[in-house]
């Protein structure tokens, strides 16, 4: 059964917030527990424990890449690089969309989710 999603905060600063610990959520769901999901069990702990560490500095990289301390080419003409939003609609109409190169950073939100911890708006109805 999937969980639904509960309402954002209506102060400004909180849904920002809250919106990028819901992009939390997503990544660490969609893509950390996919990875880990995935691993041979038939290996030893501590190859699933160095597996598990290149999974989580991959997520970290891609962290790094959304907050735009890596991952740009440019010449002295033109640059090119990966924008990231993270999009609220209601009823299918955008009502706030945050680029990560503008938040207050994924990078920081990557130990936190990690350990199960998005913040302290809650992200999923009870």
């Amino acid at each position: 059964m999937s969980k639904t999603l509960k309402n954002p905060p209506e102060n400004k600063e909180n849904r920002e917030l809250w919106l990028q610990n819901v992009a939390g959520v997503l990544i660490f769901n969609n893509i950390r527990e996919y990875a880990i999901s995935r691993i041979n069990k038939e290996i030893t702990k501590e190859q699933k424990s160095e597996i598990i560490k290149g999974i989580d500095d991959a997520i970290y990289g891609l962290m790094m890449m959304m907050d735009g301390v890596t991952g740009e080419l440019k010449n002295e003409k033109y640059s090119v690089r990966i924008e990231h939003k993270i999009i609220l609609e209601e009823y299918e109409k955008r009502i706030l969309e945050l680029n990560t190169l503008n938040s207050d950073g994924m990078c920081m939100g990557f130990h936190a989710w990690k350990e199960n911890d998005f913040g302290e708006f809650e992200i999923f109805e009870e």
